[in-house]
């Protein structure tokens, strides 16, 4: 039988900007083996694979590289085939496990995905070797969490116009590298670019999971728990987060842009 496999831009209400995923909604599991080669034929940065259990769902996550523990755009794309495609009433959280925990999703009235992930904050370290010369900028702070590095520096005009060395890039021993600065200007509170080159993703459009890592960090920074953060990539997107003690709320919007079928 034919899989049916969604294509999914996150964190925008704009077809063809904030982050690409795919989504397939399985009718139960599926071997690791062809997850990762479906992921592979997308060639996103991610692709997740779902299916029902009780009345939640397993989800996973996978880059055309490798299978991942975290990540917000997919889930949000996932959230929202759950509700668009009629899985889920619009009024139904979706809740799914993961690994990991357990992370819900919500739907607003506004038509926001909101979501809600564990706190990742990051703790001062000193930048990997080399990373600062691949990423040609000087660091206002520098710190890690379990997963990637935390890189500030001076404006979001820095920000916006990184050019890294990937293949230097990808030498840090970190899932990836997030660059970070306050806003300039409003509407927005922090601006960011994230570079994973290791894990298979040169630059992600738009990446929730980093987000749990920088909402604590600006949190504190600003001393304000709700902020609206930009992703400031070519695709670019935009992102409402909230610090809520050992949880983020990341929101976002999301839009359908292809459905098709897997026949292999």
């Amino acid at each position: 039988m034919p899989q049916r496999i969604t294509q999914v831009d996150a964190f925008t209400d704009d077809a063809f900007k904030g982050n690409p995923a795919a989504v397939c909604m399985l009718p139960e599991p599926a071997p690791t083996e062809w997850m990762q080669a479906v992921a592979l034929e997308m060639n996103l940065s991610e692709t997740a694979f779902l299916h029902r259990h009780g009345d939640a769902f397993d989800l996973r996550w996978f880059t055309p590289a490798v299978e991942v523990d975290l990540c917000g755009h997919a889930t949000l794309a996932s959230a929202h085939v759950l509700w668009s495609e009629g899985h889920l009433g619009a009024e139904e959280p979706a809740v799914f496990h993961t690994r990991s925990g357990v992370l819900t999703c919500e739907l607003a009235d506004d038509g926001w995905i909101r979501m809600d992930f564990p706190s990742q904050p990051p703790e001062p370290a000193e930048a990997p070797e080399g990373l600062l010369e691949a990423l040609g900028v000087a660091a206002v702070w520098t710190g890690r969490n379990k997963s990637d590095v935390l890189v500030e520096v001076a404006s979001d005009e820095l920000v916006r116009s990184l050019h890294p060395d990937m293949q230097r890039l990808g030498n840090a021993n970190a899932r990836g590298i997030i660059v970070t600065a306050r806003a300039s200007a409003p509407p927005y509170d922090f601006v960011s670019r994230f570079f994973a080159p290791r894990v298979g993703v040169p630059e992600d459009p738009v990446t929730g999971s980093a987000h749990t890592c920088l909402t604590p960090y600006w949190a504190a920074k600003l001393g304000k728990n709700d902020m609206l953060a930009y992703q400031a990539s070519p695709r670019g997107g935009v992102l409402r987060v909230g610090l809520r003690g050992e949880r983020v709320r990341i929101e976002g919007q999301a839009v359908t842009v292809l459905q098709g079928e897997l026949f292999a």
